[in-house]
């Protein structure tokens, strides 16, 4: 039986004892981060916690809804137990009539056909197994990635496994965040929140990138998610694009970790070019879905739509 459970009803214990016995575990499932992410989270559960779904929570004009937070790729069902798409319909059918627009991503093992008044989207995630040596990955390598890596080699850079988590982040904002509208200072904040937290459980491999003047240049957050390195958040300069630091930063990453039992989560990209980045060092696209269902009386839908897409949905 699936039951609705309001968040002060949630045994957190029991809630991530679920999500590290999953197969399908991930990160962002773990009540810490949901905590920071979609406060106040609410969530479907299966018998003794068996299998979840978080549903992060909020109300806008007066109307509840489940959304997508931030820096959170994929969410959907996570279980002990193997995973059918019954499954995962048990647990979309559950989600509480109350919930008038629901706009989540489920996770890849969860299958999914859509029924009357829901919308599936195919979204792409890309993901390169770790587990060859390193002379082995290096050779999937495309051949544009191989010309900015000796370009980068070239320029006299050098890497650094430590740095101050703002530096990268005002990296971005300066940068390709000004064309980045979605986030707000709040958001950005938050960010420099998950990222302390993740260090101080011991999650976050932070690399960045410095020219010969020891300027930085380019840096990467990542984190461990337990076989899986999430390549979660990255800011570079203007210089960056110029000698190649972004994919020194994750050739370097890949040569430290190659030969492990290790999936490198890209997280993949809507965006063409950083998705030709991403697969340029031989990872592979595999696709979970995102759900959307609206309930709501027809003057209303409108509204949804336009909040939708300010969040970049």
């Amino acid at each position: 039986m699936i039951r609705y459970l309001k968040h002060d009803q949630i045994d957190q214990d029991k809630w991530d004892a679920c999500i590290n016995a999953s197969p399908n575990g991930l990160l962002y499932a773990f009540s810490w981060y949901l905590n920071m992410t979609a406060p106040g989270w609410h969530a479907l559960v299966e018998g003794d916690y068996r299998s979840v779904m978080p549903l992060p929570r909020r109300r806008k004009w007066g109307i509840a809804y489940a959304y997508q937070p931030f820096f959170v790729q994929q969410l959907g069902i996570f279980s002990t137990l193997s995973l059918s798409e019954e499954t995962t319909r048990s647990f979309v059918n559950a989600i509480p009539p109350e919930y008038r627009w629901v706009h989540l991503n489920l996770n890849t093992y969860n299958p999914l056909q859509p029924k009357e008044g829901e919308q599936l989207v195919k979204r792409i995630n890309c993901e390169l197994d770790l587990i060859s040596p390193y002379e082995q990955l290096r050779k999937a390598y495309s051949n544009n990635t191989r010309r900015n890596l000796r370009k980068a080699e070239n320029s006299g850079l050098f890497i650094t496994h430590h740095g101050q988590p703002e530096v990268i982040i005002d990296a971005f904002r300066q940068n390709r965040g000004k064309q980045f509208r979605k986030f707000t200072d709040q958001d950005y904040l938050l960010l420099r929140h998950l990222v302390y937290s993740g260090i101080h459980r011991g999650l976050v491999n932070l690399r960045c990138a410095y020219t010969r003047e020891n300027n930085f240049c380019a840096g990467i957050i990542f984190f461990k998610s337990r076989n899986k390195q999430i390549f979660l958040f990255s800011g570079a300069t203007a210089e960056a694009r110029q000698n190649a630091a972004m994919h020194l930063l994750v050739d370097d990453f890949i040569r430290q970790h190659a030969a492990q039992d290790l999936v490198l989560d890209f997280e993949g990209s809507s965006d063409a070019n950083l998705a030709r980045f991403y697969l340029g060092f031989g990872s592979k696209e595999c696709v979970f879905l995102q759900i959307k269902i609206n309930r709501l009386p027809g003057i209303l839908k409108p509204m949804m739509n336009l909040l939708e897409r300010v969040r970049g949905g």
